[in-house]
């Protein structure tokens, strides 16, 4: 799908700004209510838009510690990769999961928890016994000077 202004535009204020009504987001990017909702259902047909999310404090949830986790496994064939992938997505503590190359681990976690307790908990009860793991390397986040879910759009 080629992205005109009105399209980029689109995507950057929504990005920002998702509970914007229709009204809104036409007059924000200086278009009428139709064809800026023709756009919208277009990028969303497109698989552009995936879907809509609502950003939650997770310090007002009690959810204070955040940590970036690197796995290494014992095995590196498909059958045990994706029973480690199956079994990391049963945890809500586990935000990102990625597949890495040119670094010691296979996997890079992103894992939000209360507390160290609930950290221990996590480690101890849930990740080290997936049959594989065999080493684990925890970084935990001291601040977050930058944080976003927007992806640049390119003009």
């Amino acid at each position: 799908m080629k992205l005109d202004r009105y399209d980029k535009h689109i995507l950057e204020i929504i990005q920002q700004r998702g509970k914007l009504s229709n009204q809104e987001l036409a007059e924000a990017i200086n278009l009428s209510p139709s064809p800026c909702l023709r756009r919208v259902k277009q990028l969303e047909e497109s698989g552009l838009i995936e879907g809509y999310v609502t950003i939650l404090n997770a310090r007002k949830l009690g959810l204070t510690l955040i940590c970036f986790m690197q796995i290494s496994m014992d095995k590196h064939t498909p059958d045990r990769f994706s029973h480690f992938e199956a079994k990391i997505a049963e945890f809500s503590e586990v935000l990102e999961c990625h597949l890495v190359t040119g670094q010691s681990a296979d996997y890079l976690l992103k894992v939000i928890v209360k507390d160290m307790d609930d950290f221990q908990q996590f480690l101890l009860n849930k990740l080290t016994p997936i049959e594989g793991v065999s080493g684990v390397h925890s970084s935990f986040v001291l601040k977050s000077p930058i944080n976003t879910t927007a992806l640049p759009i390119s003009n």
